[in-house]
């Protein structure tokens, strides 16, 4: 009876080290994926600026454009 039972003990030990090793390969991912989200958000943000400016940027040569031809350049 009691060998049954030192197996089974054996077996829950094994699986409950199977199990941890999946969290920490499961916790490696998702710190992995969340890194790879902050990039995509700097990204976003960076891309969001970048098109502001361009549009200032055209306001300004259109506005520049109009001067000029005011001017009769």
């Amino acid at each position: 009876m009691t060998e049954p039972l030192a197996e089974r003990l054996e077996e829950l030990e094994r699986a409950v080290r199977r199990a941890a090793e999946v969290i920490a390969a499961l916790r490696r991912e998702r710190d992995a994926l969340a890194a790879r989200s902050t990039v995509g958000d700097a990204d976003r943000a960076e891309l969001q600026r970048l098109r502001q400016e361009r549009k200032e940027m055209l306001s300004q040569v259109n506005a520049m454009l109009k001067d000029m031809e005011k001017l009769g350049l």
